[in-house]
C-alpha cells in the first residue's frame, strides 16, 4: 500500500503484523470523508464456508478508522469506541467492497457508516463506527 493511501504511520517493528495484510484488505481510495477498500472472502470464512462476521467487523473498523485518522489530522489520533454491524446476507466467494462515509466529524469524536457490498453490488453488511479523536500530540513520560 502506498503512503498516500495509508494515513497512519506504522510503529517500527509492527509493519509485518498488520491485520489488513492478514485479511487481504486493499485500500482503493482514502481521502477526507471517504475511504474505500476491498477484501476477499477467501481466507476470511466461517467453518460453514461463508464470510466470517468478525472479518466484516474488522474490515469496517479498518475503513472507518482510516477516515477518523484523516479527520484527526497531522499529529492527531483516533481510536474506536463503538462498532455495530448488521449482516444482511451471506457471501460465499469473491471480493467484498466497503465504503466508509462520515455521519459526524467533530472535535472529539467522529462516526462513520460503512456499507459492505458483494460483487453484484448487493449490500451484505452495514456497520457504524464511532471513534474518539485527539488532536493533541502526546508528551512522552520523563
Amino acid at each position: 500500500m502506498t503512503a498516500e493511501l495509508f494515513p497512519v504511520e506504522v510503529q517500527p517493528g509492527y509493519a509485518t503484523e498488520q491485520l489488513i495484510t492478514k485479511l487481504g484488505i486493499v485500500i482503493v481510495e482514502c481521502r477526507p470523508g471517504l475511504v474505500v477498500g476491498t477484501m476477499p472472502v477467501t481466507g476470511n470464512r466461517q467453518p460453514v464456508g461463508i464470510m466470517h462476521g468478525g472479518a466484516n467487523a474488522a474490515f469496517a473498523e479498518t475503513l472507518g478508522s482510516f477516515a477518523a485518522w484523516l479527520h484527526a489530522g497531522p499529529g492527531g489520533q483516533a481510536v474506536g469506541l463503538d462498532l455495530s454491524c448488521t449482516h444482511h446476507r451471506w457471501v460465499a466467494s469473491g471480493l467484498v467492497t466497503g465504503v466508509a462515509t462520515a455521519l459526524h466529524e467533530g472535535r472529539s469524536s467522529a462516526t462513520y457508516e460503512v456499507v459492505i457490498t458483494d460483487e453484484d453490488d448487493r449490500r451484505t453488511c452495514t456497520a457504524r463506527l464511532t471513534c474518539a479523536i485527539s488532536r493533541r500530540v502526546r508528551r512522552s513520560a520523563g
